[in-house]
Order: structure tokens, then sequence, then C-alpha cells
């Protein structure tokens, strides 16, 4: 090679590694855009806004079941504490279906007898509910 020739192009202008360029650096390379910051960030917030409305959405929905359980569980520990304070002549078993009637004095009883199977003997008191005695000894209303 000549020792005489000079490059006529800049030395700051060329590189050894012109994949790190961060430009196009001949004819078939592939088009090099610069990113709109701005879309990008949007498309983001966006994402994330949906994801995590969506994780909102199912803890709110698990919440209420939760809150429907306790309510539920509430209810039998009211009904549980009203019938463990009325008038039992038997020893109630578990997953039977007993009748509970108010009489007029305002107390409880609770009976094996239903409402439809008194004929003609007199019911204990007006009729509240058919219930079912649960093995956590909790009381669940299956009649009203």
């Amino acid at each position: 090679m000549n020792e005489d020739f000079a490059n006529p192009i800049d030395k700051d202008k060329t590189t050894d590694k012109p994949s790190a360029l961060p430009y196009a650096h001949h004819v078939g390379s592939a088009v090099v855009k610069p990113l709109d910051m701005g879309k990008t960030i949007g498309r983001a917030i966006a994402a994330m806004e949906h994801q995590t409305d969506l994780q909102l959405s199912q803890i709110r929905e698990q919440v209420e079941l939760l809150m429907k359980q306790a309510d539920g569980i509430q209810r039998r520990k009211e009904l549980a504490r009203i019938i463990y304070g009325c008038e039992i002549r038997f020893k109630p078993e578990i997953n039977h279906v007993y009748h509970l009637y108010r009489k007029g004095d305002g107390s409880h009883v609770l009976s094996m007898v239903g409402p439809e199977e008194w004929g003609r003997s007199r019911r204990p008191g007006e009729y509240l509910y058919s219930v079912k005695l649960l093995a956590d000894h909790t009381w669940e209303i299956v009649n009203k």
C-alpha cells in the first residue's frame, strides 16, 4: 500500500465496530428510528392500569365472598345462641333436621316434630324455622 495515501474520511467518523453505531452504516442496514418516549410510556401506563384494575377487581370479588361467608357464620352463631338458650327435651344429632318454635311468652322450643306433623295436637308455639345441626355445633336454617 502506498504510504503517501491519505484517507479522505475523517478518523472520528469511522469505526472498527459498525454494529455499535447508533445509525445505519450502509444502505442495506435496518432503518433505525428514534423512540417516541411519550408513546412508549403511554402504552406502558395503559398496560399497567389494565393489569392492576384486573387484579383489584379479583381481590374485590374475593373480599365480597369472604364477607358473605363471615355474614353466614355470624347468622349461624346468632341462631345457635337462640337454640342453645331454648327448651330442648332431647339430644340433637349432627346433620338431623329439627324445628324451632316461639312460644307465646317469647321463649323458644326446639322440636323433632315439624309444623305439618302435629295433626290434632296443638303446636308448642309459632313455627319459625326448620334447622339442621352442623358438625361445628352451629345451626343452619334449611326451611323458613
